[in-house]
């Protein structure tokens, strides 16, 4: 067999496993490209009206959000600019929960208890990220379905390849005839779309696997010059005093400094400690459109320290090109870090990809229908050179 040829039957069966697998994941992601876009303009509760006055801190609406939810774990408290919501986040792993309750940060106000496990967008990204099995089965299954997925995309590119100058035209556009067979419009649609889509599918599936693979992660980000750890641990304060002091609660101490040190930020959020010996996390984000800008502060609970990290999660000045890479790496593969130009792209890009399992299958399907032409053979009567061959 030539190579060409080993390729496609790489391809082929690559394609037929796959298939159905790389349909889900590229269709989920194409509908979660403007989930922030249609929640705001489909959910009112994420909106309050403006006022002068000043938020309440998060010890008041934390107080409040729990009589909503008593026997949940609260997690966060996330405030954005003056005309959203104040959002408190009950989130917890096994077992497994995650609430949202939507509060008027001025008067405390609930405007809605929402369950994350049953929203739209969750459900997608369940199915995007797990394939909506359990995490520890979900998780390396979209993965490795990434991986082969990669090489798809490579071998695909290998077919795509012109044997010489009279093939190059066709493979970089269409020349549909009227009447031309739908076989070859579907040809055309799997080969002309995939080549000129590959290479922003390719950041896609490979940002994907940043997220699939450990060994992955840790490859990019030493080749990028890296020297952190990509594994997030939490810092630990210092033993709990016997008689500790303290003005007003931690977190709202920590909330007002935040406030003071960044007061542009267009996203403050304090994570309330997870037990005694818990830091409290906080974060400020100047940009609510993206995450990789987001600063990430730590605070010892009881003396509120600034805890250093030594992982890429800390403060935004202090990460090196090789940090800023990794932490863009949600931005870049739903295309937020180019703003709507690039989630329009990240869409569009995302629907050819749902589509090419669909039109290869097609493309095989077809050629497995193919009836074989049929030789007659030739009589004592006639000559070799009167064959007639029969076209079914």
């Amino acid at each position: 067999m030539s190579f060409k040829k080993v390729i496609g039957k790489i391809h082929l069966w690559l394609g037929l496993v796959s298939g159905v697998v790389v349909f889900v994941i590229s269709l989920t992601g194409c509908l979660y490209a403007f989930q922030e876009e249609l929640q705001n303009l489909t959910q009112s509760y994420r909106f309050v009206e403006p006022q002068s006055k000043a938020f309440l801190p998060p010890s008041v609406l934390k107080s409040i959000a729990e009589k909503q939810l008593p026997d949940k774990h609260l997690h966060a408290v996330l405030y954005m600019d003056k005309g959203k919501a104040a959002q408190v986040s009950f989130f917890h792993f096994e077992p497994s929960y995650y609430y949202i309750v939507y509060l008027n940060p001025y008067d405390g106000k609930v405007l809605k208890v929402k369950d994350m496990d049953n929203d739209f967008f969750r459900i997608v990204l369940q199915g995007h990220f797990y394939f909506w099995l359990p995490p520890a089965i979900g998780q390396p299954f979209v993965a490795y379905s990434t991986l082969v997925f990669v090489v798809l995309l490579i071998t695909g590119i290998v077919l795509w390849w012109p044997k010489n100058k009279a093939a190059t035209k066709q493979r970089f556009w269409f020349n549909w005839k009227q009447n031309l067979k739908w076989k070859r419009k579907n040809y055309d649609l799997h080969n002309i779309l995939g080549f000129y889509a590959s290479i922003f599918i390719l950041i896609l599936a490979l940002t994907g696997l940043v997220w699939g693979f450990q060994w992955f992660a840790e490859s990019v980000y030493g080749l990028a010059g890296g020297k952190k750890s990509l594994l997030f641990t939490e810092p630990i304060s210092a033993p709990k005093p016997q008689n500790p002091v303290l003005s007003s609660p931690a977190i709202d101490q920590i909330w007002h400094r935040m406030q003071i040190e960044y007061p542009k930020a267009a996203v403050l959020e304090v994570h309330v400690p997870e037990s005694d010996t818990s830091a409290i996390a906080a974060s400020a984000n100047p940009d609510p459109s993206t995450y990789w800008k987001t600063d990430y502060r730590y605070f010892d609970q009881y003396s509120l320290q600034e805890i250093k990290v030594g992982h890429i999660y800390g403060r935004f000045q202090e990460a090196s090109a090789a940090d800023k890479l990794l932490r863009m790496n949600y931005d870049l593969h739903v295309g937020a870090v180019w703003g709507l130009a690039g989630k329009v792209l990240a869409f569009l890009v995302s629907l050819v990809a749902t589509s090419l399992p669909v039109t290869g299958f097609l493309i095989w399907w077809g050629r497995r229908k193919k009836v074989p032409k049929k030789v007659m053979e030739p009589t004592k009567a006639t000559k070799a050179s009167d064959r007639v061959v029969l076209k079914s």
